[in-house]
């Protein structure tokens, strides 16, 4: 593949067959006949239909609709409609949330400029940008977007913002000249234009090279396709939990089924109740309490700044171990400022630079030499200038005054080519000269030097001090500019005139890192959660900022994208855990660090704000987009968006996570070991040949009224602030480990224990609906105080009693209810004595006392 950056304009305009006059309308029809229009691609998208049909391929799911179907031929109309409501809401949530997440190649259509300006047989025309064809001569102007990369044939002080596609946020000054070195990266390519970038100055004329999916926006755009999204723990591992459920319980069932047909019963009457048994042994409101815990989660994140789009990201959030931010406006604030000054042959920082004469003569020369201006708290002008005005203000010195008190009479602007900005300004009765710009263009023109002791010309030594200083701040990743002016005796001034100057000092200036940084970094670290740096931006400038906030420890963990270019994918995975920095990558870069991380076993967040962060957002399990200065593409392919753009919030958002995953695990120990103590219970029952513990309509009562209110009222359970003491739990590790099941067992054999002792005390009373109603009421009181149990895994007398108001309300309403079922009759009910309703009480209270016993003075955990 021809590199056009490396060629010059005659041979890039050969290669194209192109003419400087522009392509005639025959020669534009064949090649858009021949290679298409400039569009951007998408691979067909499956249709709301198919995504709908696809949330039916979980097996717990599928289990569940075999029950439901088979219920209703066995007369249980209302649990087959039960399942069938919970399992329809679960698909119609899935689908609207598929949907809603699949617009990133749309956003990326609306970024290409509807119109272009074009030399077709020698004249200037207008024409829709995706009728742009390879060949064209593209003109371009201050202001608008670059409709297809193209070679640079003339910049008048063309300068290009491309962060969206680099990550840099300082706009890219631009050249005809031809570049020699090979493995440029992006940002460096500076006689090319890409499109989705802005101009921002100046003007231009480019030799479009690439169009559609063959520029650098449209190899995003195919990443984008590409990009598997990646399925989150907690999917994994309910996914995994329910085939391992569904297989257990169909096993138990054809033991039941197996022990009836032993003991003699009916062929019809023994297949009738194992599925009766499989029915309420399954929790089927799983995935609906699970949605419905992460939807509140969502609102609390909303309210720290973190919109969530998917929302199972929200417990992704709580399994990350390694989180891949930009740099700028995430863990920077996106403003330059000014961080130390060189006057008067020494060094200040910022906020300690004594003000005498000269410093503030320095500042004045600075806002007067300056075009930026702050009214009304809004910056209007370059971020450089601006810095320069914000820097003055606490010394009180302001731009408007100064600009007021000593007029402008001439200037020479800014040029991308010299690199210089000189001002002509009436001061005090004298005509001044005032010229900034880059170290190493002003020096040579610097003849004397200001100093406390008056000016005088300039030494070998003093160059050479200069030199140190420059360098010394540009290692520590600062952009220098000096300050220097000289009277003159002229109404106007020219370039030629920018020389025999007086040197009065430099300025050293950084986007510098947001105050809260650091401690979100420390956070992270302390959390077992790695942080790494993935920027556009100079690796100079990314490592001081990295160093300063505690991501790099030592330099020999930075590297460039092209450092990584010629690796292979394995020999990336095994660097990739010794890098906290990558600076100058490209997407493809980005989309290869992630998945690395991913194969070591990791689980992976990605921040981004600009177009070219899009297939890494997609490919990580958490895309974390930019919400103030982020594009369109970024926020769509993300799983997140922060209003704030701040690398602190996704911090408070893992922890939020962590905390959120562990109440969805205690809601589905809350629903197992209450199942468990109904199934034993029912197999104690068929294994002594007694009457059926519970009616079809008491194991109805049970999943709609002590399953779900409590479960949802446990992933409400208030935030943890101790989860950011440990480290991410292990992704690989089933959610049915040994421990749990320990715990689920263990808490179901207590209910059913004294569901049993209920049952076996109606039994005495040779009434089989007293029998049956007493263990339906124990067993359901027994559920509801299990909920208290099953906040946390520590004591609720060290949580709080009243620390979550929905566990009472869900408490309350199902003793209501309950205790309305047992005055009344309802539901084939008996009507219990004031003993037996007491000893319901009683026993029901039994496996909550002896957990929150062994809690408070046995467990690990109190």
């Amino acid at each position: 593949m021809t590199e056009f950056y490396r060629e010059s304009v005659e041979k890039v305009m050969k290669a194209l067959d192109g003419t400087p006059q522009g392509l005639t309308d025959y020669e534009v029809r064949r090649r858009q006949k021949k290679y298409g229009l400039n569009e951007l691609q998408e691979e067909k998208r499956k249709t709301a239909g198919e995504v709908f049909l696809d949330q039916f391929k979980d097996f717990l799911v599928i289990i569940l609709m075999i029950a439901a179907v088979i219920s209703a031929f066995l007369g249980e109309v209302e649990s087959s409609f039960v399942i069938i409501v919970v399992v329809m809401l679960n698909s119609i949530l899935g689908t609207v949330q598929h949907i809603k997440a699949e617009k990133s190649l749309n956003s990326l259509k609306a970024m290409a400029a509807p119109v272009a300006k074009v030399l077709r047989d020698g004249q200037v025309v207008e024409i829709p940008s995706k009728e742009i064809v390879v060949g064209d001569i593209l003109l371009v102007d201050a202001g608008d977007f670059i409709s297809a990369d193209g070679r640079i044939m003339e910049s008048h002080s063309l300068l290009i913002n491309e962060s969206s596609l680099t990550g840099e946020s300082i706009a890219i000054e631009k050249t005809a000249n031809s570049i020699y070195r090979e493995d440029v990266a992006l940002g460096d390519k500076k006689n090319m234009v890409f499109a989705g970038s802005f101009v921002t100055n100046g003007r231009g004329k480019v030799i479009v090279t690439s169009t559609g999916m063959e520029t650098e926006i449209g190899k995003i755009a195919h990443l984008l396709n590409t990009a598997k999204e990646k399925r989150t723990p907690l999917q994994v591992s309910l996914d995994d939990f329910g085939k391992r459920l569904a297989i257990g319980i169909i096993i138990l069932c054809f033991i039941i089924f197996a022990l009836d047909i032993l003991r003699g019963r009916e062929l019809v009457n023994s297949f009738m109740f194992a599925v009766s048994l499989a029915v309420a042994a399954i929790p089927e409101a799983l995935s609906s309490i699970v949605t419905i815990v992460l939807a509140f989660g969502t609102q609390k994140m909303a309210k720290e700044n973190a919109i969530v789009r998917k929302l199972h990201a929200v417990e992704s959030l709580g399994s990350i171990s390694v989180i891949c931010s930009d740099k700028t406006g995430t863990l920077t604030q996106n403003k330059m400022a000014v961080q130390k000054v060189f006057i008067n042959g020494k060094v200040s920082t910022h906020d300690q630079m004594q003000i005498g004469g000269l410093e503030k003569k320095f500042l004045q020369m600075a806002l007067l030499c300056n075009d930026s201006v702050i009214i009304d708290g809004k910056e209007i002008g370059d971020p450089t200038e601006l810095a320069l005005v914000k820097f003055a203000k606490p010394y009180n010195v302001h731009e408007l005054n100064m600009r007021a008190q000593f007029e402008r009479v001439g200037e020479v602007p800014f040029d991308s080519e010299r690199k210089l900005m000189s001002t002509l300004n009436r001061m005090d009765n004298r005509t001044i000269m005032i010229t900034k710009g880059a170290v190493d263009v002003l020096l040579p023109q610097i003849a004397k030097v200001e100093t406390g002791q008056g000016i005088a010309p300039i030494s070998k030594n003093q160059i050479a001090s200069i030199h140190q200083i420059n360098e010394q701040f540009s290692r520590e990743g600062l952009r220098v500019l000096a300050l220097s002016y000289k009277e003159v005796d002229a109404s106007k001034i020219t370039k030629k005139d920018e020389k025999d100057l007086i040197f009065l000092g430099l300025v050293a200036m950084m986007d510098p890192p947001r105050e809260e940084s650091k401690q979100a970094v420390a956070d992270c670290i302390k959390a077992g959660i790695k942080p790494v740096m993935i920027t556009g931006d100079h690796k100079i400038t990314a490592t001081a900022i990295a160093k300063e906030i505690g991501i790099l420890k030592d330099p020999s963990e930075a590297i460039e994208g092209k450092d990584i270019e010629n690796l292979t994918d394995k020999e990336l995975r095994d660097l990739v855990e010794n890098i906290s920095v990558y600076a100058r990558v490209s997407p493809e870069h980005k989309i290869r660090i992630v998945k690395a991380w991913q194969d070591k076993g990791n689980v992976v967040a990605m921040t981004g704000d600009g177009v070219n962060d899009g297939p890494a957002l997609k490919q990580a399990d958490i895309g974390v987009a930019m919400g103030i200065t982020g594009t369109e593409v970024a926020k769509d392919a993300s799983s997140m968006v922060l209003t704030d753009d701040n690398f602190s919030t996704i911090v408070k958002s893992v922890s939020n996570g962590r905390s959120i995953y562990t109440n969805i695990k205690n809601a589905i120990q809350f629903l197992l070991s209450g199942n468990m103590g109904a199934i034993l219970v029912v197999l104690y029952a068929t294994l002594l040949a007694l009457p059926a513990p519970f009616a079809p309509v008491h194991l109805l009562f049970i999943n709609l009224l002590t399953d779900s209110l409590p479960a949802i009222a446990i992933g409400l359970e208030p935030h943890n602030k101790n989860v950011m003491n440990e480290k991410p739990r292990n992704i690989k590790e089933p959610l049915l480990n040994r421990k749990f099941a320990k715990y689920v067992g263990l808490e179901g054999l207590l209910i059913a224990a004294v569901t049993i002792i209920a049952f076996q005390v109606g039994l005495s009373s040779n009434d089989p609906m007293v029998a049956s109603t007493m263990a339906f009421a124990t067993l359901c009181l027994a559920r509801l105080f299990h909920g208290f149990n099953c906040r946390s895994k520590q004591s609720i007398f060290k949580i709080g009693i009243f620390t979550n108001l929905a566990s009472w309300i869900a408490f309350l309403i199902g003793v209501i209810l309950l205790n309305a079922v047992l005055i009344f009759g309802l539901f084939e009910s008996a009507v219990l004595t004031t003993f037996q309703l007491l000893l319901v009480y009683g026993l029901a209270f039994v496996p909550f006392i002896i957990i929150q016993v062994e809690r408070l003075f046995f467990s690990k955990n109190k």
